[in-house]
């Protein structure tokens, strides 16, 4: 099994009540509410807490892109990536992901991968997106174009790492008379490809083709879907012709360790209903706007999503730990829960969210400390 430990950057000084008073923590939140100079701090604090998962012996570092949120400060993963590679020397760092439907060149997309990698030596995961529908109101891109641009800029991205150039490209959304990739990537043919999504029948069906067989990571899902849906690529794979690896599945939880299942509550409590209550939620068009998604896949989340309870605010602890949405407990839970949706899928991709919505700098750390000595080694 390996182990990524992931980040949102949240903007933890960001004023809770103020804030609930617009809809969503994404796009509509005015940026009166972000004080550059917290803010720093905030990039300071992160910073440390991922180079420290190279210490604790963690295999991958992930960050990942958003915009125009108080949920992850992030829009540009590439710079955060930079930093890491001059603060550590052999762990992996995956940008999961980058969202390629909204970029208005892809060849931008290419060289900054090929150009991280070869200045970390071959350490860079490059994780590829749609991006959530909030993205599309961000940046204006239609969203039913989404997945045809994504799949459209994913092809030049990796024919412009593999080819030599200069070639032309001519696609329906993306246009380039030369393509000339200075610099080429570090790694042969490429860097590793992982798909992070909530679930897409799409998504599953192109991740697991025979020529990609991308690793697929669940995010943000109760217990019950992350098991469907790994399951469901499994199926896929088989139905493509060939037995998927535990290799190809992860599963992105947050998850709090502490000595005692009451202690772990305790400590998280703050961290996890902020994160769904306040940073996450935002309403169903901005989620999931007109022609994001096909119609099928549309019903499909819906349906699983309220019947497993899901909604916008208030959600407990409780109710988030009941549903295995997140993890939190002792050691020994802990290990239990996790070897638990292994056993059903077989997944060997753990990618640890150690730190969520307000939670302090004090807790992260302990967090990732306990993770790493009392659970992380027994799940190897």
């Amino acid at each position: 099994m390996k182990f990524t430990c992931f980040h949102l950057m949240p903007y933890r000084p960001l004023d809770l009540k103020a804030a609930a008073e617009h809809r969503s923590a994404w796009v509509v939140l005015p940026n009166s509410f972000y004080d550059p100079k917290k803010g720093a701090a905030e990039y300071d604090s992160y910073l440390d807490q991922l180079t420290s998962a190279e210490k604790l012996g963690f295999d991958v570092i992930g960050v990942n892109e958003h915009h125009q949120t108080a949920y992850g400060m992030m829009p540009a993963p590439n710079l955060i990536a930079s930093a890491l590679i001059q603060r550590t020397k052999t762990i992996k760092i995956a940008i999961l992901g980058r969202a390629l439907p909204i970029v208005g060149n892809p060849i931008n997309i290419a060289e900054e991968f090929a150009m991280l990698d070869v200045l970390s030596k071959g350490r860079i995961i490059a994780g590829f997106v749609r991006g959530i529908g909030a993205e599309y109101h961000s940046t204006g891109v239609n969203p039913a174009f989404s997945h045809e641009r994504f799949h459209e800029a994913h092809d030049l991205i990796i024919k412009a790492w593999t080819t030599v150039g200069p070639f032309e490209f001519e696609g329906n959304h993306f246009r380039n008379r030369y393509v000339n990739l200075w610099p080429r990537p570090y790694q042969t043919p490429h860097p590793p490809v992982w798909i992070p999504s909530m679930g897409s029948r799409e998504t599953i069906d192109w991740a697991s083709a025979p020529e990609r067989k991308y690793p697929f990571l669940v995010t943000f899902s109760s217990e019950a879907a992350v098991v469907r849906y790994l399951n469901m690529y499994r199926d896929t794979a088989q139905g493509h012709g060939y037995t998927a690896e535990g290799s190809q599945l992860g599963w992105a939880v947050p998850l709090y360790v502490a000595d005692t299942d009451a202690r772990a509550r305790e400590e998280a409590k703050a961290g996890i209903e902020t994160l769904f209550n306040n940073f996450l939620p935002m309403p169903w068009e901005m989620l999931l706007p007109p022609g994001y998604t096909s119609n099928a896949s549309l019903k499909a989340t819906m349906k699983i999503r309220t019947a497993l309870g899901s909604r916008a605010r208030n959600q407990t602890i409780d109710e988030l730990m009941a549903n295995g949405t997140a993890v939190i407990g002792s050691p020994r839970t802990v290990l239990e829960k996790i070897e638990r949706v292994r056993e059903q899928t077989g997944l060997e991709n753990l990618i640890v969210m150690p730190q969520f919505g307000v939670m302090p700098d004090e807790f992260a750390k302990r967090n990732m400390e306990l993770f790493a000595s009392e659970v992380m080694p027994k799940l190897r």
